[in-house]
């Protein structure tokens, strides 16, 4: 649609701040303004949601596979014995980085008054130094001094629950107990703490603790393999891929490689549900959070049906002086369209803004009024996160800009459609 000088001036004028004493265009021009600010607060609110989703589900994605490997190599009952050769073998598929043996298993962590739940990982130093979530935040400490049978590494939020550190002691309790001739004895064991990690993800920080693969398994009492040389059983196999996006070539390879003896599982169906909830919780929130913008569209009609009422007297003049239907049209389409194009360029400005200084914004938040507004422990993540995806920016503004045209063409059309006579009849 092709718009001339004088549709795109009358269009101007129409839009233009009230002349003092027109209390009529100073209504229709308040119904403008909220509808302009309805738009912007939609699309902003938009972008802000959408990105703040899309940085839980990548930061959570980072923080799991931070801890567990891309595919878990299970027994379909019981430990998984034999596990050397079965590593072995999986190494030499195409596109495995590396596979780590790991015991894992539910304890208590007493400490004088304080005890909590959680879960212990027996793995191999070596293998906990490849992955970066753990190797590159320790907040005190060193890795290579996970060995032996009496060191243990423990989160942060942990740390500070307990109110311990590194080289305090703390006592593991076994979820099953020695029985002796005098009844059951609860079996437990002390470790030192050889250091502190942070991940950043609260669930891990306050609910995980590392101790070497040999603690683990005498501590769990597995049995020991039928293989020489090899060491206990385990729980499982971590399997870590070169390449995340291979998985669905990998997957096949992997299936021949194990004949079906073992239960294979990928990061996607281990954790399904929970990343099913968060694109279900982003779909509705798309849709609620457009109905913003369809409701601000609404007063783009209202305001638009009131002026041209209040300017059929205009219109019948311009139409007497030889404008076309398709001019009023376009006069009244660009004026409304207007509200539409910068509500929502303004929107998407704020929301950029917003998501850049998410950070920023939520401590200045929390300063003001006091309060803790993104708990840790609620949302596993110990700061708010905001991915700016452009295709998505670009669907909330092609949203955006349809709804507002579509509004805008009904008031539009029956402007075009006024008699000029009929508009005239009463001046």
């Amino acid at each position: 649609m092709i718009f001339s000088t004088f549709e795109r001036k009358l269009a101007s004028r129409y839009l233009s701040l009230s002349r003092k004493g027109q209390k009529r265009e100073t209504f229709i021009t308040v119904i403008g303004s909220l509808a302009f600010l309805g738009i912007m607060l939609g699309v902003a609110t938009l972008i802000i949601v959408m990105s703040v989703m899309n940085g839980f589900r990548s930061e959570l994605i980072g923080k799991i596979l931070g801890f567990n490997g891309d595919i878990g190599i299970y027994a379909f009952s019981g430990p998984l014995v034999n596990s050397k050769s079965l590593e072995d073998q999986l190494m030499k598929i195409k596109g495995i980085a590396h596979v780590n043996p790991v015991i894992e298993g539910q304890a208590m962590v007493v400490k004088e008054k304080a005890a909590t739940g959680v879960l212990v990982r027996g793995i191999n130093a070596q293998d906990l130094m490849v992955r970066p979530l753990i190797a590159d935040n320790m907040r005190s400490g060193d890795l290579q001094s996970l060995k032996g049978k009496d060191t243990i590494l423990i989160g942060s939020a942990l740390s500070r629950k307990m109110g311990v550190d590194e080289g305090d002691i703390l006592r593991l309790m076994a979820p099953e107990v020695n029985v002796t001739a005098f009844g059951s004895v609860p079996r437990y064991k002390d470790y030192r703490i050889i250091g502190v990690f942070e991940s950043g993800n609260n669930m891990y920080d306050a609910g995980v603790v590392f101790i070497s693969l040999e603690a683990a398994q005498t501590f769990y009492r597995y049995p020991q393999n039928v293989e020489k040389n090899s060491p206990a059983a385990v729980s499982n196999l971590e399997v870590f891929l070169k390449n995340r996006e291979d998985l669905d070539t990998i997957l096949p390879n992997l299936i021949a490689a194990t004949n079906g003896s073992v239960r294979i599982v990928d990061w996607r169906h281990s954790n399904k549900p929970f990343f099913e909830a968060i694109m279900t919780e982003r779909n509705v929130m798309f849709i609620i959070l457009t109905l913003i913008i369809l409701i601000a569209a609404f007063n783009i009609i209202s305001s638009m049906i009131i002026l041209v009422k209040d300017k059929t007297k205009d219109i019948g003049i311009l139409r007497t002086m030889g404008a076309t239907r398709a001019s009023i049209l376009k006069i009244f389409f660009l004026t409304g369209a207007s509200i539409g194009f910068f509500g929502t360029c303004a929107g998407v400005f704020l929301g950029l803004i917003f998501c850049f200084n998410i950070e920023h914004i939520r401590h200045f938040m929390e300063s003001l009024t006091g309060q803790h507004l993104f708990n840790a422990e609620i949302y596993f993540l110990s700061k708010l996160p905001a991915i700016v995806q452009v295709d998505e920016v670009l669907v909330t503004v092609l949203t955006s800009l349809s709804i507002t045209f579509i509004f805008t063409i009904i008031p539009a059309w029956r402007a075009a459609r006024l008699d000029p006579v009929e508009a005239l009849r009463y001046e």
